[in-house]
């Protein structure tokens, strides 16, 4: 990913106010060392050891962003582990089950896990590894044992600062790259707070009528 390294343009450029959340398509995917291996797993659908996969990451590792673009290509039924029942899963399709770690329940989730009619394939989405979530039956606790899992690290500097460009790119802003360096080092690894930062940084900048510098982000984040 590359950064302007140039002047911010001037405060009379037309600012765009664009507050979209972050696509979920393959082109706004950031491959960096910190998902490549997780990315891979992915594409190796439909190889993955009894068609099932665990995802798994931290808030905001783009968890959400990988499941739907797999969903996506297979036309899987996309499931809530919270409101999951046994109703919402049709046989023959596969499944993304999401937040599977937020108290799934045990019958209904073994079930869903040992379905073997063709095309059921199943990826789970949580924080957590499969070993660490909660159940009280022996059978769910093998399978979950059992699960390949592609692990999700925070984003890196290669994709926070992507996430920050484009978001910036998106209102017509190109900052310096010194701003990007500076941002990256003091919010929160995540797309939802990169969008939010950009955005109170083009607000407080079109306010005072100013250019997006080291100093207009400084005041903006509250440092000393």
């Amino acid at each position: 990913m590359s950064f302007s390294d140039g002047h911010p343009r001037p405060n009379t450029q037309q600012r765009l106010a664009l507050d979209q959340p972050w696509p979920h398509d393959r082109a706004n995917f950031i491959v960096s060392a910190c998902n490549a291996d997780a990315l891979a797993l992915i594409d190796a659908w439909p190889n993955w050891p009894d068609g099932r996969l665990a995802l798994i990451g931290p808030e905001g590792s783009g968890k959400t962003h990988l499941a739907t673009l797999w969903a996506m290509r297979v036309g899987a039924v996309v499931a809530n582990a919270r409101t999951l029942t046994e109703a919402a899963i049709p046989p023959g399709l596969p499944v993304l089950l999401e937040d599977v770690d937020a108290e799934a329940a045990d019958e209904t989730l073994f079930h869903v896990i040992s379905r073997t009619d063709p095309g059921a394939s199943l990826l789970l989405t949580a924080r957590t590894a499969p070993r660490a979530w909660r159940t009280d039956l022996p059978d769910l606790r093998s399978r979950l044992n059992a699960l390949m899992v592609a692990d999700l690290q925070s984003p890196d500097d290669v994709v926070l600062g992507g996430m920050l460009d484009k978001f910036f790119r998106e209102r017509n802003l190109v900052p310096p790259r010194s701003v990007l360096d500076y941002l990256m080092r003091r919010i929160e690894r995540s797309a939802p707070a990169a969008l939010a930062v950009v955005q109170r940084i083009d607000a407080a900048a079109a306010a005072e009528k100013r250019n997006i510098t080291r100093e207009l982000v400084r005041e903006v984040l509250g440092d000393e």
